[in-house]
């Protein structure tokens, strides 16, 4: 493992270093020398695609990758809009964090064309770094007797609602990319998608579970493998609780919470006792507040979810024993 981040480049020894080829160095290395009789634990925590806060470029792919991208144009997202900043609720202003880092990636066409293509070949070099991963699974023949996971922490504004970077319930910052490889999985499921929701914290049941330990009563989450294991199931979760603390101050990164379904979404900001309402089938984007709305719909949809919020916010902060 490394053992601090926040880099790109750096030299270790005589070698210069890029994050990515380092993070893919050292599991390489732990596959090399891992003892063949016994089961392993392999996790690789890339630092790509992070930025670089403190540096001005934010992201630096290695010098190999800037060829990649250089004559695509990057399409702009359709909430990357002036209108699209000013429906943020009132306390989001130019001393939140994720508008400042929006002025420093993305305030101009130029600029955001610049960042996303840097980021995307980073994002490659990810991709790239997985994929001699799982060759050497593949050479160790062990690949057919292993579980692979990938997925990221957290999603990211590029320039969506004026902003950059994450921490908010928006669409945006919360859906992650996860694609399991799994040797139980039947052939007709392999390469097929799924709509469910699924959590970080199914994560650790899942893995647990694959591994053959019981998951303990505590853990909130469930066991992903049920999802193309036991493909006709019905009694998936239809919604999960959301929540992220503040960050520093109320005005830096204000605390947020939410009830997520397919069809709508509330969001409570306790710090201000604001809260929201979007239809997601009509507004993906999240543009129309509902909360004030006068149709009756609405304000049935407002009154269920808020109350449901509310069961919900209880349950995961009390010391009962329940899966979510």
């Amino acid at each position: 493992n490394v053992e601090d981040d926040g880099w790109h480049y750096r030299k270790i020894g005589k070698k210069l270093w890029h994050i990515t080829e380092k993070n893919e160095a050292d599991a390489l290395r732990f596959l090399a020398t891992r003892p063949k009789d016994k089961p392993f634990f392999l996790n690789v925590a890339f630092f790509a695609t992070h930025a670089k806060d403190s540096d001005i470029r934010q992201y630096m792919p290695q010098e190999s990758s800037m060829e990649w991208y250089k004559d695509d144009t990057i399409p702009i997202p359709p909430t990357a809009t002036q209108e699209a900043w000013e429906r943020m609720p009132y306390f989001f202003t130019d001393v939140n964090e994720g508008r400042t880092r929006w002025k420093v990636r993305y305030s101009n066409y130029t600029l955001h064309q610049t960042m996303m293509k840097n980021y995307y070949r980073m994002a490659t070099e990810v991709d790239a770094a997985c994929g001699a991963i799982l060759e050497e699974l593949r050479r160790q023949d062990a690949l057919n007797n292993t579980v692979v996971i990938f997925t990221t922490d957290n999603g990211n504004f590029h320039s969506e609602h004026g902003l950059a970077d994450k921490w908010y319930p928006h669409q945006e910052s919360i859906r992650v990319p996860l694609i399991i490889h799994d040797p139980r999985m039947a052939d007709s499921i392999k390469g097929t998608t799924n709509d469910e929701f699924t959590l970080n914290i199914d994560l650790a049941p899942t893995i647990l579970r694959a591994a053959g330990i019981p998951i303990p009563d505590k853990m909130h989450g469930r066991d992903m493998s049920e999802l193309y294991l036991s493909p006709d199931r019905t009694d998936w979760r239809k919604e999960f609780f959301y929540e992220h603390p503040i960050i520093s101050t109320k005005n830096y990164v204000p605390a947020s919470e939410a009830l997520v379904r397919k069809d709508y979404k509330y969001m409570y900001w306790p710090n201000f006792k604001y809260e929201q309402l979007f239809d997601l089938n009509k507004d993906p984007g999240e543009m129309n507040d509902l909360f004030n709305s006068v149709n009756p719909e609405h304000k049935l949809q407002l009154d269920e979810m808020r109350k449901r919020f509310t069961e919900l916010k209880h349950l995961v902060k009390s010391d009962e024993l329940v899966t979510l």
